[in-house]
């Protein structure tokens, strides 16, 4: 049985009708059931944005079966996504998460399906990506890090529980043991402690990365295929939670593979560790930026962030 779509929806029209006519050309969106979540609106300026996508996603068709879900509510990313996941995790024993701004190329499902089947037994497996960044040590195949990403993913039901989002659990955890967001920095990044906290304190709305938090305390992995199936077009003014600059660099390969050849697991290549860590370093974006001021476009990118960022636009 192929595991279901789970596919997260707001306000952005245009990115939302190109996520979902690249999901349709899957080959096998026609064998999937499609769950799809639409949250509501914050406000009257929101409203008719979000009723706008919801009068194209009225009709979807080329998959398998449909489900609508409507919230009345403006749930917000985090909880819109522990909501939905639960629920359709409450249905199969498996599913693959999109939100609305990713184009998949039509093996995606192929490839999420057939690591979820490869990887169902092993439990150092908590999570199969679909996106995947540029590794010059890369090997053919997948590879294995602690720290997962929310661009295209897929997992288990014996492997999500709500509980794991509670933040006063969370709390609770961090402060039993002083050392552990120095060690969670170490394997999984410059940049995520502070993420993990502002989420906790409800300075962000990130289901992300308590979620890459419970990969890590449990010592458990996610799949990363080498060369990605996902492209990211989310990156713009409009976006809830990803308005400045995408400094992550992937590695797609376009191809008409349908099946494809899973390494048994084993623990995180060095070389390609640190090569993987290395794009959420400060220092590294910082000097992603630097170089865009070399061309016109890429002025025009970090200008127009430094805007957003001072709340000029």
């Amino acid at each position: 049985m192929l595991a279901p779509i789970c596919l997260f929806t707001y306000n952005r029209l245009d990115e939302t009708l190109k996520t979902l006519n690249a999901l349709q050309k899957n080959y096998l969106a026609p064998e999937s059931d499609l769950y799809i979540f639409s949250d509501g609106s914050k406000d009257e300026n929101d409203l008719l944005k979000v009723n706008a996508v919801r009068s194209h996603l009225q009709n979807v068709s080329g998959f398998k079966s449909v489900t609508f879900y409507k919230s009345e509510e403006n749930k917000g990313l985090a909880n819109s996504i522990i909501y939905g996941v639960s629920q359709v995790l409450g249905k199969y024993e498996k599913v693959i998460v999109l939100e609305d701004d990713l184009i998949t190329f039509p093996n995606f499902l192929n490839f999420m399906n057939q690591a979820l089947s490869f990887y169902k037994a092993d439990s150092n497996i908590q999570s199969v990506n679909g996106y995947s960044l540029y590794l010059k040590n890369k090997k053919d195949g997948v590879y294995f890090q602690h720290r997962t990403l929310s661009w295209g993913w897929a997992t288990w039901k014996d492997r999500w529980n709500v509980d794991l989002f509670d933040k006063e659990q969370l709390r609770d955890i961090i402060k039993s043991k002083p050392t552990l967001l120095k060690e969670f920095q170490r394997k999984c990044g410059y940049d995520i402690p502070k993420m993990l906290k502002d989420s906790i304190a409800d300075k962000n709305d990130s289901w992300y990365v308590r979620w890459a938090f419970d990969h890590f305390r449990n010592k458990h992995y996610a799949v990363f295929p080498v060369y990605s199936f996902i492209i990211n077009i989310g990156h713009n003014k409009d976006a809830t939670h990803c308005k400045g600059i995408n400094t992550y660099v992937s590695s797609p390969l376009n191809t008409e593979k349908i099946e494809f050849e899973f390494p048994i697991f084993q623990p995180a290549d060095r070389k390609i560790s640190t090569e993987f860590l290395y794009y959420f370093s400060r220092i590294y974006k910082f000097i992603f930026r630097i170089k865009l001021l070399k061309t016109q476009t890429g002025r025009i990118q970090v200008f127009r962030e430094l805007k957003m960022r001072a709340g000029l636009l």
